[in-house]
């Protein structure tokens, strides 16, 4: 059965708009595209824009194929009783706009006819007969920003609703305490909580911090790794806000001399997201930081990481091998979490067991057995893993190895044939050697069950909406080594900046690597416990790719700027 797509590409050239010639060709370059970095498209987006299609064509073709009105949205007014009828969320879900309401029928302007399903969805949903028209999918989506605006409210309409009267203010942390009558609907406060965390979701922010400062309760939001200010609510709301967000997190409102950590389960646009509370007493209150766990971001390929096919195809014959240890390295917030959660999902199958120890366990994953530290009842790295050992896994998963207990057990596992993915906190690959070593670790043992040591940084994307070519200057090309002859068929691009990036020309992160693999030479010069620099320059004589190479070729791909490969990475050590 063809899709939506693919339908609409043989309508096309059934009307002879395109020839079947061309539309092969585009189908034959997309398939084997010369440029493996370039995100995949849609072979009638590509057929609507090389071939000069119009989208007012491509709506009449569909109207006149299915025999349906077709309508323009632009100028159009909908009545207030069509808008009642169909709320956002259901506009936004199915895609379409209430045109007329009429007695017990809705007209509803959709762009894809073959979407039978849908429609009678909503007619069930609605208990209303549904008359669909034909508008294209940008008319749509303009018309319900232009006519329900924002959709939700914003942080200025929730604070109208305080008074500045200091009862009520007072009032705040009682009424959240004790008055269980008042709906949560109702509550300002807790509106005004919720909305700091919709808000955090819309932006894609890592991390929500609340931080109380003399003169005023700052806000800010942590987004592709850069803290980015945002309105705060007023100084007199601090204690009301953090007493609403400890309630939630399941902490004592009364403590406020020591740190406290806990949990809060939250649904915000449909999606379950899990948020760790910690706060910490400062000398103007207490500071409030959220980091957001969303399940999804974690299901991830590895092309999604930010490998290049080369260093993705030397990752997945490291991640399949029957034994040994792969640790992977880089300082707090480099996605290395993010990284071995893919590759658990790589390979998370049936006949092979898989179990991880962490602290905590963030997210949970189908199919795996994860195993939280408990340290009050001495659930330790070390006493988790004596005890997963005797499960018989195929694979094991160690959150960060900390110690030399933790160590010595991982490295006996991955010689008694098992596979162990684990972190450690290094500056570059070859540290990890250092570090295992540093901590008690024997260098034979280093020796015989590593099998690779990865580190890795994360790097903004350039905004694909506003990305557009970009000549650097002498001076930064510098920066990075980039030779004349290097920059022959290169790609570079900067983002100008709009509503989709929030004007930073950035949006979402992907990882820069450097691979060290474990050869017989590496194996020796750790037998001997070498430095960490003659073990690097051994590396890079064996084709180690630094991490500051490999951002330079994403910056020559056009994938990231040089300004973000500079400021992540630093000189590379011969």
């Amino acid at each position: 059965m063809l899709s939506s797509d693919d339908f609409l590409v043989q309508l096309i050239v059934d009307k002879g708009l395109v020839p079947e010639e061309k539309v092969e060709e585009i189908r034959s370059r997309l398939v084997n595209p010369d440029d493996l970095t370039e995100a995949p498209r849609k072979l009638v987006d590509v057929v609507i824009e090389e071939c000069g299609l119009s989208q007012d064509q491509v709506t009449e073709l569909l109207a006149e194929e299915f025999s349906m009105p077709m309508v323009s949205l632009k100028g159009h007014k909908a009545s207030q009783d069509a808008l009642r009828t169909l709320p956002r969320h259901l506009a936004n879900r199915y895609e379409v706009f209430p045109v007329e309401r009429q007695g017990n029928s809705l007209k509803v302007a959709i762009s894809n006819p073959l979407d039978v399903d849908g429609i009678d969805s909503l007619s069930h949903v609605l208990q209303l007969a549904i008359e669909p028209c034909v508008a294209s999918s940008e008319e749509i989506r303009e018309a319900i920003i232009q006519h329900y605006g924002t959709g939700e409210a914003t942080v200025e309409s929730v604070l109208d609703e305080f008074s500045e009267d200091d009862k009520k203010k007072d009032s705040f942390e009682a009424q959240m305490r004790d008055d269980e009558s008042v709906a949560e609907s109702d509550a300002p406060i807790i509106r005004l909580v919720q909305l700091i965390i919709n808000e955090a979701m819309k932006r894609r922010a890592s991390d929500i911090h609340l931080e109380p400062l003399e003169k005023r309760f700052r806000l800010r939001y942590r987004i592709d790794g850069v803290l980015l200010e945002a309105e705060g609510p007023p100084k007199r709301l601090q204690l009301a806000i953090i007493s609403r967000l400890k309630i939630m997190a399941n902490i004592s409102i009364a403590e406020k001399r020591i740190p406290q950590d806990g949990r809060i389960q939250v649904t915000t646009e449909g999606k379950d997201i899990d948020l760790r509370v910690s706060s910490l007493p400062t000398a103007h209150g207490e500071s409030i930081v959220m980091r957001i766990l969303d399940k999804e971001g974690l299901m991830l390929g590895l092309p999604e990481l930010g490998f290049l096919s080369d260093d993705q195809a030397t990752f997945e014959r490291l991640i399949s091998l029957p034994d040994g240890i792969l640790l992977v390295t880089g300082p707090t917030g480099s996605g290395k979490t993010t990284t071995l959660y893919a590759c658990l999902n790589y390979i998370n199958r049936p006949d092979r067991k898989i179990i991880t120890v962490e602290d905590p366990v963030e997210y949970q994953l189908s199919g795996i057995n994860q195993v939280p530290v408990r340290a009050e009842v001495k659930m330790t790295f070390a006493n988790a893993l004596r005890s997963m050992l005797r499960q018989a896994p195929n694979i094991i998963m160690i959150g960060e190895i900390r110690d030399l207990e933790t160590a010595e057990i991982a490295i006996n596992a991955s010689l008694t044939g098992h596979m162990v993915f684990s972190t450690l906190h290094t500056n570059d690959a070859p540290g990890a050697v250092t570090r295992l070593i540093d901590i008690g670790v024997k260098p034979f043992l280093v020796s015989a069950s590593l099998r690779a040591a990865m580190a890795q940084r994360l790097v903004r994307k350039i905004c694909p909406r506003c990305r557009g070519p970009y000549e650097p200057d002498s001076r930064e090309l510098r920066s990075l080594n980039i030779s004349a002859d290097m920059t022959e068929g290169a790609k570079f691009m900067s983002g100008k900046g709009c509503t989709y990036c929030h004007g930073t020309g950035y949006r979402g992160r992907m990882g820069i690597f450097e691979v060290c693999l474990v050869t017989e030479d590496i194996q020796r010069l750790i037998y001997d416990a070498v430095s960490t620099s003659r073990l690097r320059a051994k590396a890079r004589e064996q084709g180690m790719r630094t991490m500051r190479e490999d951002g330079v070729r994403k910056v020559l791909a056009g994938l990231t700027t040089i300004e973000e490969v500079v400021s992540i990475t630093v000189g590379d050590l011969d």
